[in-house]
């Protein structure tokens, strides 16, 4: 197997600062993989054998509740970790992972977590702060579905995701992968009437384009005065 350079990793901000010697270490240690779209990149409660770098593509998190349910919990774009099981004091993984796209994955074995993180400080810290990052996202997403209404769940769901992967056309900010109308009703704790209704009447009001599994926000301002519960002046 060729040797992986480490010109995939240097550009990102987790490996900032880190020498390059050391980073033909971490990278000797690598393994890449390509997911196939549909395909788990892992999957939950599985042993967290390993633990990843998404370098292209897009992933959905995926939680199964205990009564059987399906929730969205996050999307994940190139340049960040996934399976981080070892940093949250776990041996098994907490969500599912499935490629939105084909992606590129790079694997370490899991027992390297613990390590990288001590030699490597910026690691460590690049690992807690998107540990941290993403149990903010969790909580503001618990206070959102604990006291907002649909429609602004659903606007501030399809902002973020905007803000995320964005990509500008001439329509407006594209969600950069394909999401169905039934990804959002499941990010928002809604149903998928009430997503493609609101969906709809955003299209009316020129807020929002949609298409097959395509998401385009055509007047985020707009968009973000119903997020925040607020009445357009007419």
């Amino acid at each position: 197997m060729s040797r992986l350079d480490r010109s995939l990793i240097s550009g990102l901000p987790l490996f900032q600062g880190i020498a390059p010697a050391d980073l033909d270490v971490i990278m000797q240690q690598a393994r890449s993989l390509r997911i196939p779209k549909g395909d788990a990149i892992f999957e939950q409660e599985e042993e967290a054998h390993s633990f990843f770098l998404l370098l292209d593509g897009y992933a959905r998190v995926v939680k199964h509740t205990p009564d059987g349910q399906q929730v969205i919990v996050r999307y994940i774009s190139a340049g960040e970790l996934m399976g981080i099981a070892q940093a949250l004091g776990r041996k098994t993984y907490p969500a599912n992972a499935i490629a939105v796209v084909d992606c590129v994955v790079l694997a370490w074995p899991g027992q390297l977590w613990s390590e990288f993180a001590a030699r490597f400080p910026s690691f460590g810290a690049g690992t807690y702060n998107t540990v941290g990052a993403r149990l903010n996202d969790a909580q503001t997403r618990f206070v959102e579905m604990s006291t907002e209404q649909v429609e602004q769940r659903v606007a501030n769901t399809v902002l973020r995701l905007a803000n995320q992967t964005g990509k500008k056309t001439e329509d407006g900010l594209l969600i950069d992968f394909p999401i169905s109308r039934q990804d959002i009703a499941e990010m928002t704790g809604t149903t998928l009437h009430t997503v493609s209704r609101l969906l709809t009447a955003w299209e009316e009001r020129g807020l929002v384009k949609s298409g097959r599994q395509r998401v385009t926000v055509v007047e985020p301002h707009r968009l973000m005065l119903l997020a925040e519960g607020r009445v357009e002046k007419s």
